[in-house]
């Protein structure tokens, strides 16, 4: 069943329960109007009856009188009186047929309860009465009210056909209406479906502005948006990448064809292969950085993230630097040493974690004529700040938002090798961490780069040592 058939048969079913409840209420409500108005007609009949009865005893019966009494129960169908004495014995009756009352029926009437009853469509109502000689007397009025129940079955038969009308116009009324209300949801499909790889720019036309199905298509628009961001993204990474990959290979196939071209003395094929060397172990510096890259693209919930202590990392990849490059100068320094060594520890994929801070160590050494570097650590009660600061270069200020773009090289850095990836897997396996990054620069006198990553607070209990994330 689709949305408009059962948006129809929805609000069918509740507007038809609507009229339908309506309908029983006035049905209930008249029903209820009858019996009250024919319970004071009989109640009226029958007094008049005990009454004029006992103005016989006194004046005697007339013809008059006999008039009266019949008037009385002309009006009511099949209607007649029965009245009966403190012995139970009847003192008057206009039923011919004497229908038997049960003496309960009698007593509870005689001690005061009026008691209206039906049987079918007979109503019966026993009255008490005191007469003349302080009698108490037992009027039993009994009638059939054939015109009130010709009209509860006409406002029946009216009210029924009524309903199955307006169910009808309400099922078609409900058709339209669940159309139109789905029409936009029609047109954002049709423009969906013309939405492609080759028109990804394309974006959804906002019906009413205040509408939910235009915040719809709003928000619509602004995935739309994030997957063009992400499609050049991924159309620049690629080009770029190819490119990289190309030119050690070509630089490889070059040096082999020269080589190859005519005979040479041994020290020459050997200055070839160092240099098919060099351009190799660029090419497989490449190819790890964008398998690194991937791997820190893809869903994070697949890392194993472990207490691990910032310091460390910082101390194991200043020496492997130093073991690499003995040029470099590394210092760390504690803006504020931590009372408890605990205040170090975050939880995190430690192999990560040193690839991104040995990154920025590297860059820091790299990019500066001294090849000098300060990484300061300032340990908070909700995170810990890393601030990697150098002498060097400087970034012009409309590079500096494009630093975390793969392949992005500044003009400062054009004459140093490098392929622009590891700005880029370091800002990503920062953000993975919960963490913020964040680059000063100034051209000439150097660059600051600060690292803010949460802190992971050790809970005490008897249990286990159990890691928690401030929020």
């Amino acid at each position: 069943m689709n949305i408009r058939t059962r948006l129809t048969v929805l609000f069918a079913l509740l507007v038809g329960s609507i009229i339908l409840l309506f309908s029983l209420t006035i049905y209930y409500l008249f029903d209820q109007y009858r019996e009250r108005e024919f319970y004071d007609r009989l109640r009226q009949n029958a007094l008049a009856t005990a009454q004029l009865l006992e103005n016989v005893e006194v004046s005697g019966i007339t013809d008059k009188m006999l008039q009266q009494i019949e008037l009385n129960y002309m009006s009511l169908y099949k209607g007649h009186v029965t009245i009966f004495l403190p012995n139970n014995r009847i003192l008057h009756s206009t039923d011919s047929k004497r229908e038997v009352i049960s003496l309960q029926f009698l007593e509870q009437v005689r001690n005061g309860k009026e008691i209206f009853r039906r049987n079918g469509m007979v109503e019966t109502l026993g009255v008490r009465f005191t007469d003349r000689h302080n009698r108490i007397l037992v009027i039993v009025a009994t009638a059939i009210d054939r015109y009130g129940f010709t009209k509860i079955e006409w406002l029946r038969d009216i009210l029924v056909i009524s309903w199955i009308v307006s169910m009808g116009i309400v099922l078609l009324a409900g058709w339209f209406f669940a159309g139109d209300a789905l029409k936009p949801v029609s047109d954002i499909i049709d423009q969906v479906n013309d939405i492609s790889a080759t028109n990804i720019y394309a974006r959804l036309r906002i019906g009413r502005p205040k509408d939910e199905l235009a915040k719809l298509a709003a928000t619509f628009n602004e995935m739309l948006e994030r997957l063009e961001q992400a499609f050049i993204l991924q159309k620049n990474f690629v080009s770029h990448a190819s490119h990289e990959l190309l030119t050690p290979l070509t630089v490889m196939m070059g040096q082999v064809d020269v080589t190859l071209m005519q005979p040479r003395k041994e020290y020459e094929y050997k200055q070839a292969l160092e240099s098919v060397l060099e351009e190799g172990k660029k090419m497989n510096s490449l190819v790890n950085g964008l398998l690194e890259l991937a791997r820190v693209n893809a869903d994070a919930a697949t890392l194993s993230f472990k207490p691990v202590r910032i310091d460390e990392l910082l101390w194991q990849g200043r020496s492997r630097l130093l073991q690499k490059n003995e040029e470099y100068r590394i210092d760390i320094e504690y803006e504020k040493l931590p009372g408890n060594e605990e205040e170090l520890i975050v939880m995190g994929e430690e192999s990560l974690l040193q690839m991104a801070f040995q990154n920025l160590i590297e860059n820091g050494c790299k990019y500066s004529k001294d090849r000098h570097i300060v990484v300061t650590l300032n340990a908070g009660d909700d995170d810990i700040k890393l601030t990697f600061t150098d002498h060097g270069y400087g970034i012009p200020p409309e590079d500096i938002p494009h630093l975390f773009e793969p392949f992005f090289r500044s003009e400062t850095t054009s004459g140093i090798i490098g392929h622009g990836i590891g700005l880029a897997l370091t800002y990503r396996i920062i953000t993975i961490h919960k963490g913020q990054i964040r680059v000063e620069s100034e051209i000439g006198k150097g660059t600051s780069v600060e690292v803010t990553v949460p802190v992971r607070k050790v809970v005490s209990t008897e249990k286990p040592v159990a890691f928690e994330l401030d929020e």
